[in-house]
């Protein structure tokens, strides 16, 4: 059967659909880019904000209206959370919650008969496969999950509520995945999960040790970590990023820079012992990237209390500031505070700290203007560019979205470039040839990794390749 799937919100749900798609894949079936197409349509949704779920029931439509004949399948958070809501929509044939994410397969083959019955396709008479810009999974870097659910109790969360209490993936499980994704060609892994930072604490594990295990017994060229809540972080993390393979990236959630705020919000830290995570960080990994996500309105945000967050923002000079306006959900304390702000407040704080956000972009990469950065090219984003050459789109390891025209086919290739100027959506850069590495000694090191990596992979017959 031809299956259409799409996942709103975070990696990790991304990370969920990727692995629907192949386990589809060895049963036999088709993926669809294009719903039209398909006879089963899946929306893996997301509740994070009043928004996110309104963006979930338009993708429902959507695909409706698309499809008048698919299957149509919603799950994930909206669907955990708000099940009645989909109900209400009309046309939305099965619903499954988070917990029978996995077993989506199953539940459509007792519901569609011939779903069950394709032959499953082995790798040598495949006409489709996962893998970086197949149809299946149209991406150079890959999302693992490592972990799922939540322990915290962050008061303005719906997420542990749709997602249920923390669990880890044992290592050899997470090893194992990461294996394949490399052997299918992926240049980069991204661990994802809700709080990875809490991986494998139920089992005396930790997020470091997976980190260590990755690196000593995988070919990964780039792994890089996704959000880590500042209290789970840790020196011993610190001591990997010696290791280049280990992208220079930290997304940090702040939440808010005023610690009133952040006591009301049920955050664990404050905004000095936030700082100090910053500085040590920028002390011990050069030219790491801190990324991080800002709520402004929350409940009781006095004025002074959003200039606070504002002030400390602006000092800290992040690479890339996410700015959420508070959005409450229903069965969370927040949502039972006092002092509720009205939309069009939290839209005018939300401006003033996105521009905040924008000005911290700009100063973070300009100061990497004139450096060379291995650069993980990713897709072509325009035909033409200034001088009339396709334009492609890739990431530093730092997190630096860098533009190129090139005549050459540069998705899923490793390159250095030179960072040249500053354009709206990242910085134009120019391609080198790799002895253009030596000029910059952690490059070089770089560059050296991955030649290691190349060659273990070809030790081992393709069986090491996001």
């Amino acid at each position: 059967m031809k299956i259409y799937l799409l996942a709103l919100g975070c990696k990790l749900n991304q990370s969920e659909i990727d692995a629907l798609a192949r386990r589809f894949l060895a049963a036999g079936h088709e993926i669809v880019l294009d719903a039209e197409e398909a006879e089963v349509c899946i929306l893996n949704t997301c509740t994070v904000t009043h928004i996110a779920s309104r963006k979930s029931r338009q993708a429902l439509r959507r695909l409706r209206r698309a499809n008048r004949s698919a299957f149509l399948v919603a799950t994930g958070c909206y669907a955990e959370i708000s099940p009645q809501e989909i109900k209400a929509l009309g046309g939305v044939d099965m619903i499954a919650g988070n917990d029978d994410k996995e077993r989506i397969p199953a539940l459509l083959a007792s519901r569609i008969p011939h779903l069950a019955s394709a032959a499953p396709m082995g790798p040598a008479n495949s006409a489709q496969k996962a893998g970086p810009l197949s149809s299946a999974t149209p991406r150079t870097r890959a999302f693992v999950k490592i972990q799922d659910g939540c322990d915290n109790a962050c008061t303005y969360c719906i997420v542990a509520k749709a997602r249920g209490a923390a669990v880890s993936r044992p290592y050899p499980e997470v090893l194992g995945e990461i294996r394949e994704r490399l052997s299918e060609g992926y240049k980069e892994v991204v661990l994802t999960g809700v709080h990875i930072g809490a991986y494998g604490r139920e089992r005396g594990e930790s997020l470091a040790g997976l980190v260590q295990k990755i690196l000593a017994e995988t070919a990964v060229p780039r792994l890089r970590l996704s959000s880590i809540e500042p209290w789970d972080f840790s020196h011993d993390l610190l001591a990997f990023w010696r290791d280049s393979r280990l992208c220079r990236h930290l997304h940090l959630p702040l939440q808010s820079g005023c610690d009133a705020t952040l006591q009301r919000m049920g955050r664990r830290y404050t905004a000095q012992q936030y700082a100090e995570i910053v500085r040590q960080a920028r002390a011990i990994v050069a030219d790491i990237a801190i990324t991080t996500d800002v709520i402004v309105g929350f409940p009781g945000e006095s004025e002074g209390e959003f200039a606070a967050s504002l002030e400390f923002v602006k000092q800290q000079g992040f690479a890339r500031l996410h700015v959420f306006p508070y959005s409450l959900r229903q069965g969370t304390p927040a949502a039972m505070m006092p002092h509720q702000m009205r939309p069009e407040e939290k839209e005018a704080r939300s401006k003033i700290m996105q521009q905040a956000g924008r000005e911290g972009t700009r100063r973070s990469q300009e100061q990497y203007l004139g450096r060379i950065f291995a650069v993980l090219w990713e897709n072509q984003v325009e035909a033409q560019g200034p001088s009339g050459l396709p334009v492609w789109r890739g990431l530093t390891d730092n997190y630096i979205p860098v533009f190129v025209e090139s005549s050459r086919i540069l998705a899923n290739v490793i390159a250095p470039a030179r960072l040249v100027a500053l354009r709206p959506a990242g910085v134009w850069a120019e391609v080198q040839e790799a002895a253009s590495f030596a000029a910059d000694g952690q490059i070089m090191v770089y560059y050296q990794a991955m030649v290691h990596c190349e060659g273990e992979r070809d030790h081992h017959s393709e069986q090491e390749e996001m």
